[in-house]
């Protein structure tokens, strides 16, 4: 597939201090990309530096292939092509939702421009609501017409800059499996910005973790998940905890929990001091006396699970989901079994120390 959309490098500062550094990642045509990462972390400053807001000290930004942002050369934001989606809607209040979305169609023939309206409202399913101003359309209403408008002149690449982040949660997730359809169905390259993973995991195809200004991993939300570059990313998406670890042979770890067997990296020294992930669906609780003992110190109850915080013996806490008929009381001893089927190693530094292979509990 053709780029649509590639960053290099890119590197963007404030009175000297460097809050996006490094940046560098690409998006297929017609793909649906996510920066994700907590408040403060670079991600609307990347997505107004494609959109041609912001120049760069170092890196460089292309669109088809053509050079639109470098230190030397700034294409203005209205030669750019890019659409963008702003947390507030922005729509006009004084129009309606049809001159709303004809908004950014103005150098369109009269009759193209009344096609290309009927085509978006009935894609976003507000067709009968045309002549309906703002005030009048509930929050997900107002979010398609922002979309709608948006699309309307078929830019190379959309922009959304925590579009749901004004809704409430349970509209959140099912406007984004929407809206995911929707750019899917015209054949828009999307990149969104957001703090909610379930966002993410809703909406991309493929998500970059940020934090402190730096990307420190873009992939499919699959691999952020089980195969985690750092302990950043390891900790920010999902739940889990880290526990320290030590390589005893070329294909055995000691940990507070037990031995863990697998095959290791090349070069693998015993001794070699890490750091494992160990995610509450690595255990399951168990009515075996002899697995492992622990006190139940904390439970959050989530429908159909319970995420335990357990206490062993040694004092490491761990955390365990568990089916939500498997109730236990704060303070009650419990056992636990070890299931851990892909070994996540970091190093003392806190990157990503691989094995390849699915690995198994002694």
């Amino acid at each position: 597939m053709n780029k649509q959309l590639e960053l290099i490098r890119i590197s963007v500062a404030y009175d000297g201090n460097c809050v996006v550094n490094g940046v560098n990642f690409s998006l297929d045509k017609g793909s649906i990309g996510c920066l994700l990462g907590p408040s403060g972390c670079g991600k609307t400053t990347v997505l107004r530096a494609i959109a041609g807001f912001e120049h760069l000290q170092q890196g460089k930004i292309e669109l088809n292939g053509s050079t639109v942002s470098s230190e030397q050369h700034m294409t203005v934001p209205e030669q750019r092509r890019v659409g963008m989606v702003f947390q507030d809607f922005a729509l006009f209040p004084h129009l309606t939702v049809a001159n709303n979305v004809s908004f950014g169609l103005r150098n369109y023939a009269n009759s193209h421009k009344q096609q290309r309206i009927r085509e978006l409202l009935d894609l976003v399913g507000l067709a009968d609501s045309a002549e309906q101003h703002p005030h009048q359309l509930s929050g997900g209403q107002q979010q398609r017409v922002a979309l709608a408008r948006a699309m309307a002149p078929r830019p190379d690449v959309l922009l959304l800059d925590e579009p749901f982040s004004s809704l409430d949660p349970d509209l959140r997730a099912q406007l984004a499996t929407e809206v995911r359809t929707l750019l899917k169905q015209d054949g828009v390259t999307a990149i969104l910005v957001t703090h909610d993973q379930t966002e993410a995991f809703a909406m991309a195809d493929e998500i970059g973790v940020m934090h402190q200004g730096k990307l420190h991993q873009w992939g499919k939300g699959y691999n952020l998940y089980h195969k985690p570059a750092t302990t950043f990313v390891a900790d920010f998406i999902g739940r889990g905890i880290l526990l320290p670890a030590e390589i005893i042979s070329q294909n055995k770890i000691q940990t507070p929990i037990g031995q863990l067997s697998g095959s290791l990296p090349k070069g693998s020294e015993p001794g070699t001091q890490l750091q494992i992930l160990i995610r509450p669906d690595d255990l399951h609780l168990t009515s075996n006396a002899n697995d492992i003992k622990a006190t139940v110190q904390d439970r959050l109850f989530q429908g159909a699970n319970y995420i335990y915080t357990l206490k062993l013996l040694n004092t490491v806490e761990i955390q365990c989901l568990a089916p939500s008929h498997q109730q236990h009381d704060i303070g009650s001893q419990v056992t636990v079994k070890l299931d851990v089927q892909d070994l996540v190693l970091f190093s003392r530094e806190g990157l990503a120390y691989r094995s390849e292979l699915v690995t198994f509990p002694l």
